[in-house]
């Protein structure tokens, strides 16, 4: 089924006017999520990213609720006393009360405030409590299910505590509370039966069914319409779960999820349309490079390629020059993430470049947690043998040049036969002896616990890549978070990004996707899929997204043999860039990061708050709904330059490729400003909803609306012809 439009991210101009008309002082925001200073999944990374933006908007009036665990508040937050008096006295009269409700700031970007509740202090009312729950809402909650126990603490706690600050607040405020996924589900809920003065907003990153459903291999996206949803969720023991989750979107007041695919998803297993899609965005200054990320890719690559060097002693056949790395990221969820369908493109990759003979290697990492029991010795004596190398290499060339030094001084040419002795020889035949391998480097990088039935290894055992010497495409399995005190890979993962030339994302099941969008704001080109949120973003709001190295499989409307026929186009085509090709569309890739900047994205959750006022609070607020038009929204259009690489174009990178096959200009200052100009114009798809703000004596204020124009879109690219726009740069 064909995906509805969301409201563009430049057709919210009205929202910067909304601030002036909204009379926030009066009004007092609480963010809850079980992931607040908790790091648990990608839900933390969403908030975390987006305190800062939210912090400026509503100052002193916003707060987070999260749980309260020792170890994280250790290292991540500051406890402070409340300066908010009601905040004060609704912390002092819960405490009072056998509580334990805590307050500080979390230590990061903006340093908002945090409410953290203990409910450890309070789990001798969960009998008490689930036995209300049973009777208000007919939800019964099994004793073993740990998780959806402290999600009723949490829950019963939270609205526990919106309850007594609407009590203690002496002028009451408009209060709003947005609740993130099913585990604060339980809060939003109460907050409604027991009629609190709360605006709800609740967002589900991923529907609870969704996951399991797509977790058995299910064929997910073509019966959406004909799940039994009762009987799914029961089937995998989760009912009660599903019940809290479908209970908290039937009574909040705006329902949002982060994607299109999201919205198609949560209409059918949870039974209600989002009122919003709000998109996950990245704080954008923190990859900030200022024009040095074409740098940082050069220096971080050469990290990643001392490492292949190491990795690779006694088959390094192949030239790292014309080498290029690609990689998949993420939890361990093999057919989920689509491991599966990569593993299957890198085997067709291979035999596409060896029959045509491509000079190109092609090494492929995949950075997914595993169970382990140590790193593998045979890849730590590679990166011994390598310093090893380095050690005699220079311990030579410093006798080198000493001799070389006192022969200048003296005014003679060196005699070369002098310059090297026999020791010399000696050292660096026992270095070369040291390289031999009588094996093929390993693929794993660790001891895998479960290594007889891991899919992955069963995979590159199924379709051979074991990196031997006639394979153009190699694989690394690295089953550990990066990190830069590793002593195999001392990289952390932001660098590790920047190093690589291509990230693979070619997800089934992806709410969003952070992965192809921490790609795009370091420049780096990526491939997502139409049935991942981030996927589906790009294809909306940008007419060729290949160009700009966005390149989106489609998973959703072919079958598994063509998508990963598409995704071997792909990867190909990618391959045979020339070097400068490669250097223009990182160019293009990292001009997109305004595009999933919080300072843009943030409007949709500005919208949403607004919605909840207005449905809340009707005789304060009015919300008056318009039907958005068939009118297309503003999309990227194509770049102004084809083909990409021309010769007289300014070098970004410390080299001059000597492949270069150009006949066009192409200005990349140019291309840029007219591309920030784009995303900056302000265009609408339709009419934006008219806001009022009705003052206390009930007289209504100048209402806010604003439509524009939209740019006339470029077609988009047809994903069927995966070459089309590379060949077209390359014409």
């Amino acid at each position: 089924m064909p995906l509805a439009r969301s409201l563009s991210v430049t057709s919210l101009t009205g929202l910067e006017d909304w601030d002036d008309e909204l009379d926030l002082e009066n009004a007092i925001l609480f963010e809850v999520a079980w992931e607040v200073a908790n790091k648990v999944g990608g839900i933390y990374t969403v908030i975390q990213t987006k305190a800062k933006i939210t912090l400026d908007e509503w100052g002193e009036n916003y707060f987070l609720i999260g749980p309260y665990l020792e170890l994280n508040v250790r290292t991540q937050v500051e406890l402070i006393e409340p300066p908010n008096p009601a905040i004060r006295r609704t912390i002092d009269s819960m405490n009072a009360k056998g509580c334990k409700v805590y307050f500080g700031r979390w230590l990061i970007e903006g340093g908002p405030y945090v409410i953290l509740i203990d409910i450890g202090a309070t789990a001798w009312s969960l009998d008490r409590w689930k036995t209300e729950l049973w009777e208000s809402c007919s939800i019964g909650i099994p004793w073993y299910d740990r998780e959806a126990n402290d999600a009723v603490l949490f829950g019963f706690l939270t609205a526990w505590f919106m309850g007594e600050f609407a009590a203690q607040c002496e002028e009451k405020p408009f209060i709003i509370g947005h609740f993130h996924e099913w585990l604060s589900g339980v809060g939003l809920f109460l907050c409604r039966i027991r009629k609190l003065p709360v605006a709800t907003i609740f967002t589900t990153h991923a529907t609870l069914l969704g996951r399991y459903l797509c977790a058995g291999s299910v064929d997910f996206y073509n019966n959406l319409q004909k799940f039994n949803v009762d009987k799914e969720a029961g089937d995998r023991q989760i009912y009660h779960r599903y019940c809290m989750e479908r209970a908290a979107v039937h009574c909040t007041h705006v329902f949002t999820t982060v994607s299109q695919i999201t919205a198609v998803e949560a209409e059918h297993l949870l039974k209600r349309k989002p009122d919003i899609v709000t998109p996950n965005g990245l704080n954008v200054k923190k990859f900030s490079a200022m024009h040095e990320f074409q740098n940082l890719h050069a220096q971080s690559k050469a990290r990643i390629q001392e490492f292949v060097r190491g990795h690779f002693y006694g088959h390094l056949d192949f030239n790292l020059d014309k080498t290029i790395f690609f990689f998949i990221a993420g939890r361990y969820e093999y057919s989920n993430k689509g491991a599966d369908i990569f593993l299957e493109a890198l085997a067709r990759l291979n035999y596409l470049l060896r029959v045509n003979g491509s000079q190109t290697t092609v090494v492929a990492f995949f950075i997914m947690p595993a169970r382990t029991n140590n790193f593998n010795v045979e890849t730590l004596k590679g990166q011994a043998v390598r310093k090893q190398l380095w050690d005699t290499a220079n311990a030579v060339k410093e006798k080198f040049g000493k001799k070389l030094y006192e022969s200048l001084l003296v005014g003679n040419l060196p005699d070369m036969n002098k310059m090297l002795d026999k020791e010399d020889f000696t050292m660096m035949k026992r270095a070369i002896f040291a390289t031999q391998r009588h094996s093929f480097p390993p693929v794993c990088t660790h001891n895998m616990l479960d290594d007889s039935t891991d899919p992955i290894l069963n995979t590159i055992r199924r379709i051979g890549l074991f990196n031997s010497s006639a394979d153009r495409v190699k694989v690394i399995f690295h089953p550990e978070f990066l990190s830069s005190t590793s002593p195999l890979l001392p990289v952390d993962y932001e660098e590790f990004v920047r190093g690589c030339h291509l990230g693979v994302f070619p997800s089934y099941y992806e709410p969003w996707g952070y992965t192809p969008a921490e790609c795009t704001v370091m420049g780096i080109p990526s491939i997502s899929t139409n049935l991942s949120g981030f996927g589906c973003f790009m294809e909306e709001h940008i007419a060729d997204p290949s160009a700009y190295g966005i390149y989106i499989l489609d998973r959703r409307f072919r079958a598994l043999d063509e998508s990963c026929t598409q995704l071997t186009s792909f990867l190909y085509s990618f391959c045979q860039q020339t070097r400068r090709q490669r250097i223009i569309q990182r160019n293009r890739t990292e001009r997109l990061s305004d595009l999933l900047d919080w300072k843009y994205l943030g409007r949709y959750y500005m919208y949403a708050r607004h919605m909840a006022l207005a449905k809340a609070f009707p005789d304060n607020f009015t919300y008056e709904p318009h039907e958005p038009t068939a009118a297309e929204g503003f999309r990227y259009p194509r770049p102004a330059s084809v083909p990409p690489s021309p010769s007289v174009s300014r070098h970004s990178s410390p080299h001059h490729s000597e492949t270069e096959e150009d006949d066009e200009r192409y200005d990349e200052d140019e291309e840029a400003e007219k591309d920030r100009q784009n995303i900056k114009s302000q265009a609408l798809m339709g009419t934006v909803p008219e806001w009022r703000k009705r003052s206390k004596k009930g007289s209504s204020e100048a209402s806010v609306s604003s439509t524009a124009s939209t740019p006339t879109p470029s077609s988009p690219s047809d994903l069927s012809s995966p070459t089309n726009s590379l060949s077209e740069e390359r014409n």
